[in-house]
């Protein structure tokens, strides 16, 4: 069987985007057919937070992004040391921000 040949893919990285965007919130919806994923940063004694950025998908490629993560934060903690996880905020009941899978109020551990 014949491989085709490797072909570069040169990307590039504009000023804006270059400086990033902070986020500490993603909310995660699906279709079908999609996979979205609104990035939002919330504040401290701030009751409202709005989406910095949506990026939409296809569910292979977040799941090619999620195999990616997970090994990039296996090579981080085999680097720098088990990244802990903290629960909810002093004074909010319902914790905000990024969650890991199995964390969520009655989901089977």
């Amino acid at each position: 069987m014949v491989q085709p040949p490797h072909q570069q893919l040169n990307i590039e990285l504009g000023d804006k985007e270059a400086e990033g965007i902070y986020a500490n919130l993603a909310m995660i919806t699906h279709s079908p057919t999609e996979i979205i994923i609104d990035f939002a940063r919330v504040m401290p004694r701030t009751p409202k937070a709005r989406v910095l950025s949506r990026i939409i998908m296809t569910p292979m490629h977040a799941k090619l992004l999620y195999k990616a993560l997970t090994e990039n934060l296996k090579k981080f903690e085999g680097q720098f040391g088990e990244i802990k996880v903290h629960g909810a905020p002093h004074g909010i009941s319902k914790p905000i921000g990024f969650e890991a899978p199995g964390e969520s109020e009655g989901e089977d551990k």
